[in-house]
């Protein structure tokens, strides 16, 4: 019961208009009409009003309902005492979570309304420059609907004036074609007249202008002209057909004007007639004739050209590169002609017809280079020549060509290939440009331009091109082939030089097949020269320089100046005498030379042929450039292989002149004693027998390599004595004992090692100590504690593994083992 007093108050606190049907019965539950009694029902102020109409008679009613409503509450008081502890429960949580929500949504809307308070002053000033603002804004406003007005009127004003102007437009346009009709008729009556009197005196120019400006007529609206004026109709019908009569008159006689000009040679008259054929409207057939013409004096000058170079002495000076002489003054006159006549073509037959003019002339220059390059196949015995090579190469004979003979039609063919190339863009470039002042349209330009590229691809001059170049690449290659092969096989030796003649010699010839290459202009033939070169180089001449050099380097006593000296008596003698042995280590050394100055030259080779090539070819395609990428990448690889050849050279070096020399030299290590008192100790810092003794032989070693060996090669050897010097001694060291003086006096000696080696080269040496070095630290040092310090977490660049640690420490007779064990490294 107290549980129904508290729901029921605390929802009428709140004012919520809900019925409450706890433990009612099922009608009251399911009924419309019938809500709580007045105590139950949330009013909130509001209270039921009788009228007094209806009070008296109600009275019974209203006491019956009393008592029933009594009734009800009692009835509801029990139910309500009977209500369970769980559903009372539940309706408790769900009023504690709704309490909860309206809390924290009122804890929310003080929270804004809170930054509300906080912008009070912004808005307030907001509005009052919103205020200020607002009068002006009426004013604005005034002026705009003002503006606008005027604008419609304007709008309107302009609307009709367009309106009168384009009626006055068309009304102009319509007095135009009048007049433009006008003017034909009594233009075709003027030309009717003119050209028979033109034809009568045989001014072909003028009847020739009578004629286009005809020509240039519209001819059916002549023709609805004269049906629109009865009375001239017969005139203008038989103006039309006077003129048409005469211009197929003027045709046949202009053509006929001008084959006789052509038969004649008369210039003159053939450049006068020339330019009547557009005026007629005959573009194709004036192009044709003339271009036939020109084709014909080509022919006659490009024959006589050929026979002088046919009955040339061989004692002349331009004997050599006759037929390129004879093949670049075809391609001149070529160039001239175009040169000449394209300002005629385009002012009379308009822009655009060049490349029409180049299709007809090329086939003319397809003819007469084909002849030139038959007779100069002939006259040089190229076919001849090419098959001696290949029949050389597949069965080698005593009796071969001379490479010698080779050298002068190798050139005369780079220049008719590059004089060819040069043409080729000559005639590109100029159709290029009349083709961009002929058409605006990009796609029609491209066709153009292919169609062009397609008449050059299929021409005699490429494919005449294709089989000089392919001559061109078997000769080149034999050239190339047997000059490094006998510049291999005459190899000497100076005395006063590092190297040997067959490194100068080889690279000249290199250099020399690649630049004649270049100079013909052609990608593909540089590519294929280069790949040769590569080829030699990696093939015939590396593997000279490599089967030298496993020769090995003599062993024993080395003299240099006794060496010079049999060196030169063998020579004398013509065969090797006693003093072989020199003569062999001073070979060897030139060929490690040889190698080293070929690893230099063949840098120098890659990076200033990239740049010549870029010279070259300025346009390059892509295609183009992989395929010389590709090329000089192959001459790089060259680099790697002489690399090796050295790597192998110094690697015999080391086993036959450095390893014997040095071993004795630091094995003397072994016999000095290492347990040193104070006073051997001062003694030692004045004097150090062992390591200057050391550096003296060593600067022995040296110096009889120094002055034979290239400066890269002689500090690869001082990088190699270095390694093995301190290798062996490394050893040596770990097998004697020390006390601390003689840890000591290890270091010191050492580190004067180290010096002396330094300052000998260029190159870094210090790297290669760094054992040694920390050797020496460990066998110097006062305390055993001392090691963590030196080789412990921190230590840096330690070379040293802690068991090689503990290993060096017991050389020490001071340190006693199980210190040594204790230490934790």
């Amino acid at each position: 019961m107290f549980g129904y007093i508290y729901l029921k108050g605390y929802l009428e606190y709140y004012g919520y208009p809900i019925k409450v049907y706890l433990n009612c019965p099922e009608e009251c539950k399911t009924s419309k009409s019938r809500e709580l009694p007045r105590e139950g029902r949330v009013s909130r102020g509001k209270e039921y009003r009788e009228s007094p109409a209806t009070a008296t008679t109600a009275r019974p009613i209203r006491k019956r309902i009393e008592a029933e409503e009594e009734e009800e509450e009692e009835e509801e008081e029990e139910e309500a005492a009977a209500v369970d502890d769980s559903e009372l429960g539940r309706v408790t949580v769900a009023l504690s979570r709704s309490r909860e929500q309206q809390t924290s949504h009122t804890v929310s809307i003080k929270k804004n309304l809170d930054t509300i308070l906080t912008r009070r002053c912004h808005v307030e000033a907001k509005l009052q420059n919103i205020g200020k603002v607002l009068p002006n804004v009426v004013l604005i406003r005034t002026e705009g609907e003002k503006f606008c007005d005027m604008i419609a009127r304007t709008n309107e004003l302009a609307e009709n004036v367009s309106a009168k102007v384009r009626q006055l437009d068309l009304a102009r346009s319509r007095v135009c074609e009048c007049q433009s009709r006008i003017n034909d008729i009594l233009d075709l009556q003027l030309c009717s007249e003119g050209v028979a009197t033109a034809l009568r005196n045989e001014d072909y120019e003028q009847g020739a202008a009578h004629v286009h400006r005809y020509l240039a007529m519209d001819q059916q609206l002549l023709e609805r002209t004269a049906e629109d004026v009865s009375g001239d109709h017969t005139s203008i019908s038989s103006s039309l057909v006077t003129l048409q009569q005469a211009a197929m008159e003027l045709r046949a006689v202009v053509t006929h004007k001008f084959d006789e000009a052509v038969k004649s040679e008369d210039l003159a008259s053939v450049e006068r007639f020339f330019k009547i054929f557009p005026l007629l409207g005959m573009h194709l057939e004036g192009l044709k004739k003339f271009c036939s013409y020109l084709c014909t004096k080509l022919h006659e000058t490009a024959q006589k050209n050929l026979q002088a170079a046919l009955e040339i002495k061989s004692n002349d000076k331009r004997a050599a590169v006759i037929f390129a002489d004879t093949m670049t003054l075809l391609f001149e006159g070529i160039a001239r002609i175009v040169e000449v006549h394209q300002p005629i073509i385009e002012t009379y037959y308009g822009p655009g017809r060049l490349l029409m003019t180049i299709s007809i002339l090329q086939k003319e220059c397809d003819r007469q280079v084909k002849k030139i390059i038959v007779v100069f196949t002939k006259h040089r015995c190229i076919s001849k020549n090419v098959q001696m090579i290949n029949e050389y190469l597949r069965k080698p004979s005593p009796e071969r060509l001379d490479p010698k003979e080779l050298d002068l039609l190798l050139g005369e063919i780079t220049i008719m290939h590059s004089r060819a190339e040069l043409y080729i863009r000559f005639l590109k470039r100029r159709v290029k440009n009349d083709i961009e002042i002929s058409t605006t349209d990009e796609a029609q330009r491209t066709e153009l331009l292919n169609e062009f590229e397609m008449t050059i691809n299929n021409s005699e001059l490429a494919h005449g091109m294709q089989e000089l170049l392919g001559a061109y690449l078997a000769l080149e290659r034999y050239f190339l082939e047997e000059s490094v092969n006998k510049a291999l096989g005459m190899d000497a030796l100076d005395p006063d030089q590092q190297t040997s003649s067959m490194v100068d010699d080889v690279f000249f010839i290199v250099q020399k097949c690649v630049r004649r290459a270049m100079s013909s202009w052609s990608i593909d033939g540089v590519c294929a020269v280069v790949n040769m070169a590569c080829g030699i180089l990696e093939g015939e001449f590396a593997n000279r320089l490599r089967n030298r050099l496993r020769q090995g380097y003599p062993a024993g006593y080395l003299d240099l100046a006794q060496a010079y000296s049999a060196l030169q008596t063998s020579i004398q003698h013509g065969r090797l005498q006693t003093s072989d042995t020199e003569c062999a280590r001073l070979m060897f050394l030139a060929y490690l030379n040889n190698t080293d100055v070929s690893t230099e030259y063949v840098e120098t080779l890659c990076k200033s042929l990239g740049a010549e090539i870029d010279a070259t070819f300025p346009n390059m395609q892509k295609k183009d450039r992989g395929k010389i990428d590709s090329c000089l990448s192959s001459l790089k690889g060259v680099i790697l292989i002489l690399r090796g050849i050295i790597d192998c050279g110094l690697e015999q070096l080391r086993v036959s002149a450095v390893k014997p020399r040095v071993t004795p030299w630091l094995d003397a290590f072994l016999s000095i004693d290492h347990h040193i008192n104070e006073d051997e100790l001062l003694r030692y810092e004045t004097d150090e027998p062992f390591v200057q003794t050391l550096i003296t032989n060593l600067e022995g070693l040296l110096r009889g390599f120094k002055d034979s060996l290239t400066t890269s090669n002689y500090d690869a050897l001082i990088g190699l004595l270095t390694a093995e010097v301190t290798a062996r001694l490394e050893k040596i060291v770990l097998k004697s004992t020390f006390n601390r003086a003689g840890g000591l006096i290890l270091d010191k000696e050492i580190r004067s090692l180290a010096s002396y080696l330094a300052a000998a080269t260029s190159w870094s040496v210090r790297d290669k100590f760094a054992r040694l070095t920390q050797i020496a630290t460990i066998l110097s040092i006062e305390k055993i504690e001392e090691l963590a310090d030196y080789c412990g977490a921190d230590a840096i660049a330690w070379r040293l593994t802690p068991s090689e640690v503990r290993r060096i420490a017991s050389l020490r007779i001071d340190f006693r083992p199980e210190d040594i064990k204790r230490l934790k490294l």
